[in-house]
């Protein structure tokens, strides 16, 4: 799996190529998280996200479908105690209904078949009230070098869609999503952070 072989190098090439965005992102999903939060987060990669988190909540369990990318996201949290590390695909989630304050899935969903099948998936284990937080790169937009694009499938990262910021509010909207807050980290590669509250809280 391409996932599995690039997980050692992961985050030296993030770091290289679009340092400002990778350390940041981290930054910025945190601070959508409370102290009384346990927190789901899909497609947790290296654990660039989950180690921000992860001293911000209760409880985080960081998922993704890569071995690979799970030993890491393992030692990127070994310090934290609060951390469950789980092998999961995120479009068939095995929790019930409405059991997390939060759901994190960073720069998946452009890689999907049917990303608006997993954003409902994510929806559905997340609390009424409680958040949705879906970064996303739009690399789709005025400025990006699409070789860095071009590289990675190459490489075999399998891109699905390319948004740019516009794009991105309208796969929400779309969807039938409204209450919806965004946010941009600029960098050589845009990361736009779509940060939906379920309906039905207090």
């Amino acid at each position: 799996m391409f996932w599995d072989r690039i997980s050692g190098l992961y985050d030296l090439f993030e770091t290289i190529y679009n340092k400002r965005v990778f350390q940041g992102l981290g930054e910025r999903v945190a601070r959508e998280i409370q102290p009384s939060d346990t927190v789901l987060e899909c497609a947790c990669g290296t654990g660039a996200i989950s180690r921000s988190i992860a001293p911000r909540c209760r409880q985080l369990t960081a998922t993704d479908f890569s071995a690979g990318m799970l030993r890491q996201t393992q030692k990127s949290c070994r310090n934290y105690s609060n951390v469950k590390i789980r092998l999961a695909d995120m479009t068939h989630l095995k929790y019930r209904d409405n059991r997390f304050d939060v759901v994190v899935a960073g720069n998946v969903i452009h890689l999907l078949n049917d990303p608006l099948a997993a954003v409902r998936e994510l929806e559905r284990v997340c609390k009424p009230g409680g958040k949705l937080i879906i970064p996303t790169y739009i690399n789709a937009s005025a400025g990006v070098n699409k070789r860095a694009v071009q590289l990675l499938t190459l490489m075999g990262a399998d891109f699905r869609r390319q948004f740019d910021f516009t794009s991105y509010q309208k796969f929400f909207r779309d969807a039938g999503y409204e209450n919806v807050n965004y946010d941009i980290i600029f960098g050589r590669m845009p990361c736009a952070i779509a940060v939906i509250t379920k309906k039905g809280g207090i």
